[in-house]
């Protein structure tokens, strides 16, 4: 009942306390969480002011460029986590550009903590623990997490979790959520440091939840769902084969029967089991040759046509562990490295792009990743977006950057996309992504009547 009693009184102040520095000031702080807010010694003028506290993570959210100010640039850099585990962020777990939904983010889950006296993530343990608890906040819906608040803190939680990057907050409505929990009205001024009052007599502000300027978006409903990701870029008028559900036994006769009528894999994947090969006549391979192997990556085999001049060009694994990979010739790579990981291996990729590889394909068994990267590609600069969702707002403001997708893999618990710049900007963007329960057999042939094309496929995680 204490914890019950000090959260609901602290909300107003911590909320005021954080918000107030944020609209005189350009940075955001970064490590909210309850050992960082302090009241004032008790028998002083200040034992009813709320102090927030160290400031060693904080960062901008805008910088000024002459006369106008601009929001910082999104990125998202895997290797970088700030904060602290428990009250981060799920962005902040996922290494992307800290902006004021992530201070916000990260207040819910204190004050939920205070009410509750626990969070559903603590206890995890282990190297990656990061990984643990953000996976568990993304499979944590709203209404679980504040079963035993009262509704304001489920609100509360869905407005601050479906903000965009570069949202500015609606800090009174924010504010507002929270006046009938609170006994009697605030009959003074709020004084923050420096001496700005917020605030006077106030009483309830009257604000219509309905009149949003756009529909909220729930991102995390607490059921992992998995779909087919496909990918279509504009292309030369071209052919394109597409073959889905095919068994092991079957394999070897549809991938023949197309070498047959000139067209060579170009891009493939697997879902329980059974294989899905996007056949095309614009790889511009001149030869192709793959391997069905019981091991994820076989590396015997691998090594063997790599001595014979064949490059990997595609590759997926089931989840079973086993694992189709592509091999060809008449590819413009002069040199090739991949990896298997129980993890996404982002701080391998990132040493590689240093060494001047890029990513050119990747796949996964199960929860197992396995990239390729290559040298002399037609990129230029990559970037990796990873997600426990299909991260639409990320890809966006990539696409924003002139970024375009290259590659997608996904496991059940995590969607990968490379996306990269091209040395030539002919080079044609992605122009679709589909999310599809079945494999998009319908939605394909009517993207090739629009001159479209599957240029990469995964099946995986793309919702909470």
């Amino acid at each position: 009942m204490f914890l019950r009693c000090i959260s609901r009184i602290f909300f107003h102040s911590a909320l005021l306390t954080l918000a107030v520095p944020l609209i005189i000031a350009s940075f955001i702080h970064g490590d909210v969480k309850p050992e960082n807010f302090l009241l004032g010694q008790p028998g002083s003028a200040q034992e009813k002011k709320l102090f927030l506290i160290n400031f060693g993570l904080a960062s901008n959210w805008k910088w000024k460029r002459g006369s106008s100010s601009m929001h910082v640039q999104y990125d998202q850099r895997l290797d970088i986590f700030r904060g602290t585990i428990r009250y981060a962020s799920v962005h902040a777990h996922l290494g992307r550009t800290g902006s004021r939904r992530d201070d916000l983010e990260s207040l819910a889950y204190s004050l939920i903590f205070l009410l509750r006296g626990s969070l559903p993530w603590q206890g995890c343990q282990g190297d990656n623990k990061s990984f643990l608890v953000c996976k568990k906040k993304m499979e944590t819906s709203p209404e679980v997490l504040c079963s035993f608040c009262p509704a304001p803190f489920k609100h509360f939680l869905e407005l601050v979790t479906t903000m965009k990057f570069d949202e500015e907050p609606k800090y009174e409505k924010l504010v507002s959520l929270f006046d009938d929990l609170i006994i009697g009205p605030v009959s003074r001024p709020i004084r923050i440091a420096g001496g700005l009052e917020v605030g006077h007599k106030r009483g309830r502000i009257v604000v219509n939840l309905e009149e949003d300027e756009q529909p909220m978006e729930k991102v995390r409903l607490g059921s992992p769902a998995t779909q087919w990701i496909s990918i279509y870029s504009a292309r030369r008028n071209m052919t394109q084969r597409c073959h889905y559900n095919i068994a092991d036994s079957r394999l070897h006769q549809h991938i023949q029967k197309g070498y047959e009528d000139g067209v060579f894999i170009s891009c493939i994947a697997s879902l329980k089991n059974v294989w899905t090969v996007i056949m095309d006549t614009g790889t511009g391979f001149s030869s192709q040759v793959f391997n069905l192997s019981r091991n994820f990556l076989q590396k015997d085999w691998i090594r063997e046509q790599s001595e014979k001049n064949f490059y990997i060009t595609a590759i997926a694994g089931a989840t079973n562990g086993s694992s189709l990979v592509v091999m060809s010739k008449g590819t413009p790579y002069t040199q090739q490295s991949y990896k298997v990981s129980e993890s996404f291996p982002y701080k391998w990729i990132n040493k590689k792009w240093k060494e001047g590889f890029h990513v050119t394909c990747m796949g996964t068994a199960g929860n197992r990743w396995g990239v390729v990267t290559s040298r002399n590609t037609d990129y230029s600069y990559q970037a990796v977006e990873l997600d426990f969702v299909y991260p639409s707002e990320g890809i966006h403001q990539r696409y924003g950057a002139g970024y375009r997708i290259t590659s997608c893999a996904a496991t059940p618990d995590q969607t990968a996309f490379i996306m990269s710049i091209a040395k030539e900007s002919k080079t044609k963007p992605v122009d679709e992504t589909f999310l599809t329960s079945d494999f998009p057999s319908k939605a394909t042939k009517e993207q090739w009547a629009k001159g479209l094309y599957i240029t990469s496929i995964c099946h995986g995680r793309t919702a909470c």
